[in-house]
């Protein structure tokens, strides 16, 4: 079992940045892949981000690249999003889930574990 919680959401300006975090506890942290998704009401969830084992790898659909970046810190046992020039459609709530992995998935089945979700609010 692995249990995640998120933080960091809120109300943003067009434009403004947020970081979220997601400290998780119970197995080994080192050992899943970590994804954030997001889930905009009467929309599917979305991948947003996923970053392997190690940190070495990651990757983005094209709607966030270049504006996200995914870490993580194995020590910490904490995966984080920044989120820069955030715009209104990326209003959302927003999930870090677990994969006992060893890719990077982008579907949402593929993962076992997921957090309570924090709200992000981008106000245009």
């Amino acid at each position: 079992q692995v249990q995640l919680v998120e933080s960091g959401g809120g109300l943003v300006q067009a434009g403004g940045s947020l970081r979220l975090s997601c400290a998780a506890s119970g197995r080994t942290f080192s050992g899943y892949v970590m994804g954030w998704f997001r889930q905009a009401p009467g929309k599917e969830r979305e991948f947003v981000a996923g970053i392997s084992r190690s940190g070495g790898s990651t990757d983005y659909p094209d709607s966030v690249k270049g504006r996200f970046t995914i870490s993580r810190d194995n020590a910490k046992n904490t995966v984080y999003l920044q989120m820069n020039s955030l715009k209104p459609e990326d209003t959302a709530v927003y999930y870090c889930a677990a994969a006992p992995a060893r890719f990077i998935w982008t579907m949402a089945r593929s993962y076992d574990y997921w957090g309570q979700g924090t709200q992000v609010t981008v106000s245009s």
